[in-house]
């Protein structure tokens, strides 16, 4: 990428940010629904800080275990201690390593980018969380990453409850979801609290984000084979049951469920449908809070019209410029070909470049919160 990265650094010129690095990732074979991902996760700054202060106060990687967080961490060190500003890295550790540990990911064939990401964020936790109690049986060490409960689920050992932990990517990623169902009978509501990193939206046709979210959190009415159990009446009945944001995370990741199961064909189709996603969006709709607004920063791109075949690209926000990452390839592009990524508006088009996971990250508005 040696042209294509001059090209880079000539089209910024001495706007280059100082300090930042723009690497495209080596593909190895059918590797740009990681790459992709990784790209987003680089570009989402705090969770980047977050990973490379947990790097420098773990330098006793060579003695630990290897294991997909150690991996990232040095992935991301690598990144932005290049000494060049531009050129291509190859994840080789990372893709070794997440092949090893999870054999989904070891076929050649086209995976999943939201899959990875679902997984790659659940393991990290996974791994700080382990550590964390480790760390805790073990007061000799201490964990750099200081853990508190969040009170959402609570786990038992030994006949102690043992509070769960809010890990640095909790921190970044987690919001909560409230579930509410009123009786229609004696009007109870009953609400069930659940935690998410992500948010899974179906579409439709000729929309917006806005409208999907407000789609997420429509009322739905339990009747018939559907009626809910009511603890107050002890019996079955008509329901209206409804989700809620109760606390938007600091990034949202939206996954626009853009692969959907047709029954009479037997398989899994793309949906092409053309999803308007603004580059700054209000939650006012879902959240009981005021309203929570967020700014995009990262989209990855499924480029092909089928879901098992194509390719994952992605739009990256860094320092006001949007910037294109390809594998290997890096370029900067215009804010306004971002909408060029929204749909289509017509079943069948020669673009079959599609936003599929959307990550914004929340400014707060003369607030400090």
């Amino acid at each position: 990428m040696g042209a294509a990265g001059s090209k880079l650094e000539k089209a910024l010129g001495d706007q280059f940010p100082e300090g930042e690095r723009y690497f495209g990732l080596e593909n190895f074979g059918n590797t740009c629904y990681c790459n992709s991902v990784l790209q987003a996760l680089y570009f989402c700054v705090p969770f980047r800080e977050q990973l490379l202060e947990y790097y420098s106060s773990n330098k006793s990687f060579a003695d630990a275990e290897e294991n997909l967080l150690t991996c990232l961490a040095d992935l991301f060190t690598q990144i932005t201690s290049q000494k060049k500003k531009t050129g291509v890295i190859a994840p080789k550790r990372f893709v070794q390593r997440l092949k090893k540990q999870n054999e989904i990911f070891r076929s050649y064939m086209h995976q999943d980018a939201h899959e990875f990401l679902n997984y790659l964020l659940n393991e990290l936790v996974d791994i700080l969380e382990k550590e964390s109690r480790a760390a805790k049986s073990d007061p000799e060490s201490c964990s750099s990453s200081e853990q508190i409960p969040n009170g959402i689920k609570t786990s038992h050992i030994n006949g102690h409850v043992r509070e769960p932990l809010i890990t640095w990517v909790h921190k970044n990623f987690q919001g909560i979801l409230t579930n509410e169902t009123r009786c229609l009978r004696c009007e109870t509501v009953t609400a069930r609290d659940e935690t998410f990193l992500d948010l899974s939206l179906d579409i439709e046709q000729n929309t917006s984000i806005t409208s999907c979210l407000k789609n997420f959190s429509s009322t739905e009415t339990l009747n018939a084979e559907d009626k809910f159990f009511c603890d107050k009446c002890c019996s079955l009945q008509e329901a209206q049951k409804r989700m809620k944001i109760k606390k938007p995370p600091q990034i949202l990741v939206i996954h626009l469920k853009r692969f959907k199961y047709i029954e009479q064909l037997g398989r899994y189709k793309k949906l092409s449908y053309r999803v308007v996603f603004p580059l700054e969006l209000k939650l006012s709709n879902t959240v009981e809070d005021t309203d929570a607004e967020y700014s995009l920063f990262a989209v990855v791109v499924h480029v092909g019209s089928g879901p098992n075949h194509g390719h994952y690209v992605s739009l990256v926000k860094s320092h006001n410029h949007w910037l294109f990452f390809d594998d290997e390839n890096v370029e900067m592009i215009d804010e306004s070909a971002v909408q060029t990524f929204f749909g289509s508006a017509q079943e069948y088009s020669s673009n079959t470049d599609h936003g599929y996971i959307l990550f914004y990250e929340r400014v707060d508005v003369g607030t400090t919160s």
